[in-house]
């Protein structure tokens, strides 16, 4: 075999591995960059609320709602639009006049510790102290993008990890979103168990 023999099947074989090894790889659409973390968790809706929701295509919204590690937003997605009325709720920040209406929103009421839902939900101190919570209407016809959190990195000492907590992503909340009632924070302390108690 001469040498031109050799370079064509050297160029051809690495061709094909080289396709091979792209086409093993995850279809990522957050990604522009290796994802440092593998996405958690399931982007269907709750078995209560499957039959509020048909799987649509909407590549524009999708792409807005997912985010690169550590920069927060969703890891992971789908678009859905409602067939209904959905009940929705979101922690917000009452010293922003425009957060009771933001993008990020979910299923369930906040429950628990806030250190906890900050990092299930990864929300920066920063971003918002959770002083507030509304419990709103998604409108029937709405599109939405249910997924999993994306990384955060809030500062040098912490950064939050991928999350297998599901998130709605509204887009336009203000005209989604109808039927708001708040509720505000207020502090209350509970005994700290010890690891003995349990």
């Amino acid at each position: 075999m001469n040498i031109y023999n050799k370079l064509v099947c050297a160029t051809l074989l690495s061709g094909m591995f080289g396709c091979a090894q792209h086409n093993n790889q995850p279809l990522l659409a957050n990604s522009k960059s290796p994802e440092i973390q593998a996405c958690l968790g399931s982007t269907t809706p709750p078995q209560p609320l499957q039959s509020s929701f048909i799987e649509t295509e909407d590549s524009a919204l999708l792409q807005s709602s997912l985010g690169d590690p550590n920069n927060g937003k969703l890891c992971q997605g789908k678009v859905y639009e409602a067939k209904q009325d959905v009940v929705v709720f979101r922690a917000w920040n009452s010293t922003n006049p425009g957060s009771q209406f933001g993008q990020w929103w979910a299923f369930n009421r906040p429950a628990g510790l806030i250190s906890e839902y900050r990092s299930q939900f990864e929300i920066c101190y920063q971003w918002s102290p959770l002083d507030k919570m509304s419990r709103c209407t998604l409108k029937q016809g709405t599109k939405v993008v249910v997924g999993n959190g994306q990384s955060a990195m809030c500062s040098e000492y912490l950064t939050y990890s991928v999350s297998s907590a599901q998130q709605v992503y509204v887009a336009n909340a203000k005209d989604s979103i109808t039927d708001c009632t708040s509720f505000n924070g207020v502090m209350e302390w509970v005994t700290e168990q010890s690891d003995e108690a349990q």
